[in-house]
């Protein structure tokens, strides 16, 4: 008996002085474990980076709690357990879920004060074993840091796309919406963007909502062109102080000297977007009472920069099968006026196929009277982000458009060897000036004939990423179709390549990021309904009443002897 109690002291010891030294090194050194096949809870060197930012106390509050739907819960679970993962890197990170409905007395204020801060709720529909219900959810959070805030989107809307697909896609983004996030609120801005104007560029309001986006995370600013004619080298001199400069559909000819400006900027390293209708046509223009608009090549004096930099945009138009849906009127029925949908051949919807992190996991893109893309070889890296599908091709101009080319007949033998015409671009390297060898439009002693490192994105659409307006003349978002209800991802592609073009690059990789997530197959579940509800709940029950009996019959069968 001494013996016993002397080996259960010796254990006892040894197991103290283990938990000791674990403890001891588990202070020393901090390491965690991710058993996940695609590295789900990993956080990403960017991330990592965003995290040392955090100085201070960031509180983020979720506002997903209470009686979700099942996918809901899982986007919950994954967000808590992503949360957990930034707060285990900075404890200055704290986060609390929050039931807006909770208090029903109150549940409407506060969902009208959640509605102004624009974290607006989607109602869904349930689906439990056929049985339909109605449920309001709100897949947002917001973060707060030094008396600022932001809104985290926790739901991505994808066209077309069931709520357990759109659910599946937000669980691939929140690594990126949560880092994003903490970054606006944590990052002091530093780059700055100017965007053009002076050519007839498109109106601010119309472009909006791009252009808050912007401002979350750089500075901003309008930077007219018309200087250009007074002081050309004074107006260089301002326009260099800026790290990208945004041209939205220019509609008036560039003069020689603005030409140089922008060249010149692009030469000392800045970087550009380029926005560009190369044909005069709107759809605003069809809805007359003929339902015809002309196309018409718009000059714009850009055509010798452009091929001098590597590429030509052509003053054609890309008819592509796989069109955007448009609503149009079909006839009346009493009083009411009845529309039906139709594809728009003249508004390509693209899907990208490129695996470049400006484009990777993005949805659909919506395009408007867009004009093919040519890239000559002039030793600049070109990349061809966005082009339309195999069943397209282009119809030069000028050309009359119509609605009615909606019934028209096509099959496959018409685009054969046509389609794929690239419609967005990225080129990097060291430009050579457009006025290279030429006498320049205006004095500039430090003239540059031969760029620094740059890079730029050529879209052939410059509506890509206008806004439409409702009916109190307000900017929605950016993508969003009101004719239809669709919502496009244009303003993640104009956000990735704003990200891009700004050296911004370890979020865009964030967003790009694959996650293995397969998707339940509801049909099946329903079928074995009852054998999943045994596996699941009855099974162990009964394992534990046999293992029970089993062990009190043992026991029993030992002891009475």
């Amino acid at each position: 008996m001494k013996t016993a109690t002397q080996q259960n002291i010796r254990t006892l010891g040894i197991t103290v002085f283990v938990l000791i030294v674990l403890n001891v090194l588990g202070s020393l050194y901090f390491q965690r474990f991710d058993l996940t096949k695609d590295k789900r809870y990993t956080l990403s060197e960017t991330s990592l980076n965003i995290v040392k930012q955090v100085k201070n106390p960031l509180s983020i509050k979720i506002y997903m709690q209470g009686d979700l739907p099942a996918d809901f819960r899982r986007l919950q679970q994954e967000t808590r357990q992503l949360l957990e993962e930034f707060q285990a890197y900075n404890n200055n990170i704290v986060f609390e879920f929050v039931n807006p409905m909770e208090n029903e007395e109150e549940s409407m204020s506060v969902v009208k004060s959640l509605y102004q801060k624009g974290l607006t709720p989607i109602n869904i529909t349930v689906d439990d074993k056929g049985k339909q219900s109605q449920a309001m959810v709100f897949p947002w959070a917001i973060a707060v840091y030094n008396n600022k805030e932001v809104n985290i989107p926790l739901l991505k809307n994808r066209m077309g796309a069931s709520t357990t697909q759109k659910v599946i896609g937000s669980i691939q983004h929140l690594e990126y919406s949560i880092a994003d996030a903490i970054n606006k609120i944590t990052k002091d801005k530093q780059k700055k963007v100017a965007i053009i104007k002076g050519n007839g560029e498109i109106n601010e309001i119309h472009i909006a909502k791009m252009l808050m986006q912007i401002r979350e995370s750089y500075y901003i600013g309008p930077f007219t062109l018309d200087s250009v004619a007074k002081n050309p080298t004074g107006s260089l001199e301002a326009l260099e102080k800026y790290d990208l400069a945004i041209i939205s559909k220019p509609t008036e000819t560039f003069s020689d000297e603005e030409k140089q400006v922008l060249d010149q900027f692009i030469m000392n390293g800045g970087k550009t977007l380029w926005l560009i209708d190369q044909v005069a046509a709107d759809m605003d223009s069809l809805y007359n009472q003929s339902g015809t608009t002309l196309a018409y090549p718009r000059d714009l004096n850009l055509n010798d920069m452009f091929f001098k930099y590597g590429f030509r945009i052509n003053p054609d138009l890309v008819k592509d099968e796989n069109g955007s849906p448009i609503k149009l009127a079909t006839g009346e029925q009493g009083s009411a006026t009845q529309y039906q949908d139709f594809l728009w051949k003249f508004a390509p919807l693209v899907y990208p196929g490129s695996q470049h992190p400006i484009v990777k996991n993005l949805g659909g893109i919506k395009f408007d009277f867009a004009s093919p893309i040519d890239t000559l070889k002039n030793g600049i890296k070109k990349t061809v982000l966005l082009q339309s599908s195999q069943y397209s091709k282009f119809i030069g101009t000028p050309a009359e458009i119509s609605l009615n080319i909606v019934s028209e007949k096509t099959s496959p033998q018409d685009y054969a060897g046509k389609g794929n015409l690239p419609l967005s671009v990225l080129l990097e390297g060291s430009f050579h000036s457009a006025f290279e060898n030429r006498i320049l439009p205006f004095k500039e002693n430090n003239f540059l004939a031969k760029g620094k490192p740059t890079k730029m994105i050529v879209i052939s659409d410059g509506d890509l990423a206008r806004n439409q307006l409702d009916k109190n003349r307000m900017p929605v978002e950016l993508g969003y179709d009101q004719r239809t209800g669709n919502l496009y991802d244009n303003k993640d592609f104009m956000m990735n390549c704003i990200n891009y073009l700004l050296d911004d690059t370890g979020l865009i990789n964030i967003r790009s990021k694959d996650l293995d997530l397969p998707l339940l197959d509801k049909e099946k579940v329903y079928e074995n309904y009852s054998l999943t509800q045994f596996i699941t709940i009855g099974l162990p029950i009964l394992i534990l009443l046999v293992f029970g009996l089993a062990f009190t019959y043992f026991r029993k069968s030992k002891y009475s002897k």
